[in-house]
């Protein structure tokens, strides 16, 4: 606040000479003369809204030397109240002491509304005055119309509205995404599922095994015993494809005995072909490319014997 401002308050300033009690109370109680206070206070703005920040500036100059103690805050028990605590400002001025004290408040309710604050101490060589800061008011205006009955309420609303799209189609949409995720359910199971098992013919992956075999030269290669030991494990594994007694696991011995009843498979020549190939297998038995070669024919011509006596009469292939 500048000096024009603080004096412009010459009103307010006036109180303590209309009052004895502002200009004289504290200091003629102690028995001392009294010394001139002036004080004066601003707001700004002077009209405000329910809630709306404005300032509340109280000016107080006393002699030089004294010291003026404002107070902290406005009262909370008020419908203007302080937002922040009293900022204190001196002035230049060298010939007396003259300080501001600041006051950012709000107000909490319309019409006129008073300031109330707690009186400004001042002491000046051990005498002290006491100066009341009443009489000012801000005004505080209603945000509401002038005439609330005057306004028009919106009419009703219906219970059912319609929308742009009707209902009927968000139904149709709705359908279409259980559809699509049904699809893909059904999808999704379908890749997971285990291809059916393909069932080869015994016979036709047994020869096909040794095709697989005598493409891969071992005789040439010098590889006699890898030739006979491979030829014997298809011969065994035709073997057991056909029958459940010729399993993998059991020995060239225990085969022989589970075979022995089979009247499509000859005995003699298998029994001699697996103790050959387990002496070459087994005691690193040395075998020429010939006699090599003659095991494997055998090994081959067991499976094509039994296959072939396996299979149903010409006559009964003709009354089927």
């Amino acid at each position: 606040m500048t000096r024009l401002r603080f004096f412009a308050a010459s009103a307010v300033l006036a109180l303590a000479r209309a009052a004895p009690g502002l200009a004289q109370g504290a200091g003629q109680g102690r028995g001392q003369a009294p010394f001139a206070v002036k004080a004066g206070v601003t707001i700004a703005p002077d009209t405000v809204r329910i809630g709306d920040p404005f300032r509340v500036t109280i000016g107080v100059r006393a002699p030089r030397g004294a010291t003026i103690e404002f107070a902290k805050a406005m009262d909370s028990t008020a419908s203007v109240q302080s937002l922040d605590p009293v900022a204190v400002r001196t002035s230049a001025d060298t010939t007396a002491t003259e300080q501001y004290a600041d006051y950012r408040v709000a107000a909490w309710d319309v019409g006129s509304q008073p300031i109330r604050i707690a009186d400004v101490v001042v002491r000046f060589d051990g005498a002290e005055r006491r100066v009341p800061i009443g009489g000012t008011a801000v005004f505080v205006r209603s945000v509401l119309p002038a005439d609330s009955a005057q306004r028009i309420p919106k009419p009703p609303r219906a219970l059912f509205e319609s929308t742009q799209f009707p209902w009927w189609l968000w139904a149709l949409v709705a359908a279409a995404i259980v559809a699509t995720g049904l699809l893909l359910w059904w999808w999704i199971r379908r890749r997971r599922r285990p291809a059916p098992p393909v069932i080869v013919d015994p016979f036709v992956r047994a020869e096909s095994e040794f095709q697989r075999i005598e493409a891969l030269a071992l005789l040439e290669a010098g590889e006699r015993g890898r030739y006979v030991t491979l030829m014997v494990e298809v011969l065994r594994d035709y073997l057991a494809a056909r029958y459940a007694e010729a399993a993998l696991s059991l020995t060239s011995t225990e085969l022989h005995r589970s075979l022995a009843s089979l009247p499509f498979v000859p005995q003699e020549r298998l029994t001699r072909l697996l103790t050959e190939a387990d002496l070459i297998k087994f005691a690193r038995r040395p075998v020429s490319s010939e006699h090599a070669r003659e095991l494997g024919r055998d090994a081959k011509s067991i499976v094509t014997l039994e296959h072939q006596a396996s299979q149903p009469a010409p006559e009964q292939k003709a009354a089927a």
